[in-house]
């Protein structure tokens, strides 16, 4: 018995549903590591200047942590989420490309 065309979704259907799926989810992913990343940016940027006198309290290094943060710390934490940026957006990318590799 034949199939109905108009019932069965095509191949060039599926595939697209699928390419469309995988970018969504792609997107989704790297829009929350965005987000979430520039918020730790914010806080440390922002947050040590705004919390200065509190923060003077504790030390690091001998060194009060508002002075720490401003010289070297802020620095540090921009530098390290570029690197979990990039190390986060390979496996993303990865991950988005074995989505789309066709199965056999």
């Amino acid at each position: 018995m034949p199939t109905d065309p108009i019932t069965e979704p095509s191949l060039e259907t599926v595939a697209r549903a699928r390419l469309e799926h995988a970018r969504a989810i792609h997107w989704d992913r790297t829009r929350r590591m965005s987000l979430l990343l520039l918020a730790v940016w914010l806080v440390t940027g922002f947050g040590t200047v705004f919390f200065a006198r509190e923060l003077a309290r504790f030390e690091v290094f001998g060194w009060p942590l508002s002075f720490y943060m401003a010289a070297q710390g802020a620095a540090l934490v921009s530098l390290t989420i570029i690197g979990i940026y990039a190390w986060r957006m390979r496996r993303l990318d990865r991950d988005y490309h074995a989505a789309l590799a066709p199965r056999a």
